[in-house]
């Protein structure tokens, strides 16, 4: 059961890239031992009882209000539940999080994409408490959406305050982990650190690439090969993202969003925002608006 559910199509669901299950009872004892590779990124927290796992060669004992993150592409085996497992289980994709993360998080999210290395944490009770709360708030949200359609901004606003939550916890922790990055994921690190401070103004791969003292083509390969996204459509993500936000605050104008983003005219901008997202700046406003007034 938990196999399937980690290696479920994201693609498919009412939030693509988005799902999330609360399990309140686990009665089987012993699990299939097969071994199979994680289609997703997955962050699992047990409520209460326990569970064995293997993942990378190393078993796992996880225990009621500990937390774990497995990687995309691990080889895992769920080895033992015991004392009425009950979880919390969130999975999401890159495409996802580039999408409907605030930019503020977006690189401290994407480490989890990178590291192939799970992440184990033992939660202290207030940790607990909130991260919960905010697993049950992205289930109904998820919910809704099943029943009603995605059509708000609380899929973003969730998943961005469960991020933050996640690093600050994070923060808090890993100086008692051993995290460690190769060459090119290292690489990718940097150059979205250089891509979340100048995204605005620099819109080329070349000069990321300058910034890195590599070439675009190399950089190009690298960034395609740890994400699954070129570096020009992390660019491209992060303008429009950004831009979104921006047209959802009726307190700017078209043309002082076009100097924000620094583009360098209205209608460069529009061309532009329209290309890639099939709808022009004032049309997305005025359907952003007729969605906040609904509410």
């Amino acid at each position: 059961m938990i196999k399937d559910l980690i290696n479920t199509d994201l693609k498919k669901l009412p939030i693509e890239g988005l799902d999330i299950h609360i399990i309140k009872k686990y009665e089987r004892i012993t699990l299939n031992d097969e071994l199979f590779k994680t289609e997703n990124l997955s962050i699992l927290l047990i409520r209460s009882g326990s569970l064995k796992i293997k993942l990378q060669e190393i078993t796992q004992d996880l225990i009621s209000h500990e937390l774990i993150v497995i990687p995309k592409d691990s080889y895992c085996t769920f080895l033992e539940v015991r004392d009425n497992l009950q979880l919390y289980l969130i999975l999401f994709s890159s495409d996802f999080v580039h999408k409907n993360c605030l930019k503020k998080d977006l690189v401290e999210s994407l480490y989890f994409f990178i590291t192939k290395e799970p992440l184990k944490i033992a939660l202290e009770e207030k940790e607990y408490q909130v991260l919960s709360l905010i697993y049950k708030l992205i289930y109904f949200v998820n919910l809704d959406a099943t029943r009603n359609g995605n059509d708000s901004d609380l899929p973003r606003i969730s998943l961005s305050l469960f991020l933050y939550e996640l690093k600050l916890i994070y923060s808090k922790h890993s100086a008692n982990s051993v995290i460690s990055f190769n060459r090119k994921e290292n690489l990718v690190m940097q150059f979205l650190t250089i891509l979340s401070i100048h995204y605005k103004k620099q819109h080329y791969v070349k000069f990321y690439a300058g910034a890195l003292f590599v070439t675009a083509g190399y950089l190009d390969k690298v960034v395609k090969e740890i994400t699954g996204k070129s570096p020009k459509s992390l660019i491209i993500d992060s303008l429009i993202t950004e831009s979104k936000i921006l047209l959802d605050d009726p307190h700017y104008t078209i043309a002082e969003i076009t100097q924000e983003m620094e583009f360098s005219s209205v209608s460069v901008f529009s061309n532009f925002f329209k290309k890639h997202t099939s709808t022009s700046p004032s049309i997305y406003r005025s359907k952003s608006t007729e969605g906040f007034t609904a509410l």
